[in-house]
């Protein structure tokens, strides 16, 4: 179930490693992982229903040990109940890990720094952790913060919605008139293209000890990029200077 996860260098807590010979940061494909059936729920809940699903998710996880190699994190809004999730996961003898309700992180900011950096702080060095649906212009942020890894579904659902990803940017070609006419496939594979630049974008920059400049330079993109940016600073220098290199 575990899989080899090793650890190659850091730029401030993002990790550059090998997961079964593959580079992380990576993007990951849904219809190639085996994950444990887990018990989602909305984000904003009552906490007695989220420790509810919590339970049934760690009870779906010990049953599906065998033949699932990712687990999800459980917990909506409550950081305890998350931390509690993760850690129950790897005593069970997982090592990868999905977030759940990342969408709804990205919109608090202020919860989405919190978790993160707590459960990196948590969990065991060789755990990893996947953010489902995040924007190009955030994975530098996230990934400096300590997230492993994507999902290509990314760039399917943003093309549902008729949205073109950049980098930089991600324009509703309803209101921005990009392109004349851009079927949904090849939008799909548009969108796919440009998660592929960014994962590979950071990927060097971590090499080059350089993401945090990647990471100042993208933050302007949005008023939640900025608002994290500013709330890990504030809140946690001492994380982000642990495995900053000093010249």
């Amino acid at each position: 179930m575990i899989k080899k996860f090793e650890i190659k260098s850091h730029d401030g807590p993002a990790r550059l490693g090998k997961l079964n010979g593959e580079i992380t940061p990576k993007l990951f494909n849904l219809k190639t992982m085996k994950i444990s059936p887990s018990e989602g729920s909305s984000y904003n809940i009552d906490k007695p229903i989220a420790k509810l699903n919590v339970k049934e998710t760690l009870k779906k996880a010990e049953e599906n040990k065998d033949k699932c190699e990712f687990a999800v994190i459980q917990g909506s809004k409550y950081i305890d109940l998350r931390v509690k999730c993760a850690k129950e996961l790897e005593k069970i003898g997982y090592n990868g890990f999905l977030i759940a309700n990342s969408d709804e992180l990205l919109l608090h900011p202020r919860d989405l720094v919190n978790l993160i950096v707590t459960l990196k702080k948590e969990l065991n060095p060789t755990s990893f952790l996947i953010f489902t649906f995040a924007e190009p212009s955030f994975m530098p942020l996230l990934t400096y913060m300590g997230i492993d890894g994507f999902l290509i579904e990314s760039a399917k659902y943003y093309s549902y919605l008729n949205d073109l990803m950049t980098p930089t940017k991600t324009y509703d070609l309803d209101e921005y008139a990009l392109f004349d006419e851009l079927s949904r496939d090849k939008l799909e594979q548009y969108n796919l293209k440009t998660l592929d630049f960014v994962i590979r974008e950071i990927q060097a920059h971590i090499k080059n000890k350089s993401l945090r400049n990647l990471v100042e330079e993208r933050s302007i993109t949005t008023p939640q990029n900025v608002s994290s940016l500013k709330i890990l600073d504030k809140n946690y220098m001492e994380y982000l200077l642990e495995n900053t290199q000093l010249y």
